[in-house]
């Protein structure tokens, strides 16, 4: 008799300690504000070269863009012929970069301007009109 009013105590008591948990985590759910970030659009452009990228090239053309405002050091990716970079849109633009990459010395390259069938086309790579993507949804309303 005695072991069972333990027991039922012991149950008791950690059923509590239970629910407090899931109410502490239930306030935290409710009153959590997703983060606001001060960071930067970024923005991915890319230059054509009519030519092969030698290494020596390269680091040239790393160190004209990493000058150009609103790029960063480490965003710039250097394969054959094409040069791919991140830059801030809301300082520059991949023409204002393309321009003042190509002031500083005659390069013989072109901007990569997408085309108008690819520039409307969207890039989620999930099925919007799955069962899991609307789930998903419903989930972000509900918490934001």
């Amino acid at each position: 008799m005695k072991t069972n009013k333990i027991i039922k105590k012991g149950l008791f008591i950690l059923s509590g300690v239970f629910g407090l948990f899931i109410a502490i985590l239930l306030f935290h759910i409710i009153t959590a504000k997703p983060p606001v970030y001060d960071t930067p659009n970024l923005q991915v452009s890319r230059i054509d070269f009519k030519s092969n990228i030698d290494s020596l090239q390269a680091r040239q053309i790393c160190s004209d863009l990493r000058s150009i405002k609103g790029l960063t050091s480490d965003s710039i990716i250097v394969k054959r012929n094409v040069v791919v970079y991140f830059h801030n849109n809301k300082i520059t633009n991949s023409e204002k970069v393309f321009n003042e990459l190509m002031s500083k010395r005659h390069y013989d390259a072109k901007r990569y301007i997408l085309p108008a069938n690819l520039a409307n086309k969207e890039v989620c790579p999930m099925n919007q009109n799955s069962l899991s993507y609307k789930l998903s949804q419903k989930i972000n309303r509900f918490f934001n």
